[in-house]
């Protein structure tokens, strides 16, 4: 089976679109489907239509609680900035819907235990990155009984493999930050276990123009997907 691994689209339906595309047998979403962006409803409804199996992501946390989403200090002002326009954007569904995700979810594939998580398995706002010292990620992981561990959060993506266990992060949909505009996403094959980390074009100017004509700080949320950090 060709499993769909996608995460941390932030209000960006055009990308979200692009990946869907991506040829796949099922999906999972790894979180953070609000903030940022400028479509986070039609976000939700995309994936909740589409009966996507999500857990929940720091942002998605914040915003249904209305607590800190504790990311990190570079980009955390601009999705304090802009909360305040993605409630209004939201329904009453929207927030129950978000409130219901679980933290975290796990899947059996011919005796290969699959574990997924926003940030890392301790937690929703820890970062597991491609240079995180190993020694960090092995204390972030015992007690694991998973062959393979799939992450979000850094919106880079990577696959690792740290004290026999292979850690997977598709990179994000919406919100780049590795230097490359592209919508990332991935492909798990539970027959082979093999990792494909996939980079799809979509209609940046689109997204860019909606932020421009609703959102706060429109111009430093543009310059984010046009410089793909």
């Amino acid at each position: 089976m060709k499993l769909l691994i996608i995460s941390d689209i932030h209000g960006n339906k055009e990308a979200l679109d692009a990946v869907l595309k991506v040829e796949h047998d099922a999906i999972v979403c790894l979180g953070d489907l609000v903030d940022y962006g400028p479509a986070p409803a039609e976000c939700i409804d995309r994936i909740r239509q589409a009966g996507i199996r999500t857990i929940m992501g720091n942002h998605d946390n914040a915003v249904a609680f209305k607590v800190d989403c504790e990311c990190g200090s570079t980009y955390k002002q601009l999705s304090v900035a802009t909360r305040e326009y993605t409630w209004e954007q939201l329904d009453d569904s929207h927030i129950e819907y978000l409130k219901g995700l679980p933290a975290d979810m796990d899947m059996t594939f011919k005796d290969v235990i699959v574990h997924f998580a926003h940030g890392s398995p301790r937690s929703m706002y820890e970062y597991i990155e491609p240079e995180t010292p190993d020694d960090e990620i092995l204390e972030m992981i015992q007690n694991m009984h998973a062959d393979i561990i799939i992450i979000g959060h850094s919106h880079v993506p990577f696959v690792r493999e740290v004290g026999g266990v292979t850690i997977i992060n598709p990179g994000s949909v919406g919100q780049s930050r590795d230097n490359d505009t592209r919508a990332s996403c991935a492909v798990f094959d539970t027959n082979t276990q093999a990792v494909d980390i996939i980079r799809c074009e979509y209609d940046i100017d689109s997204v860019c123009a909606q932020i421009r004509e609703s959102m706060p700080h429109a111009d430093e949320l543009i310059q984010i997907l046009e410089r793909g950090h």
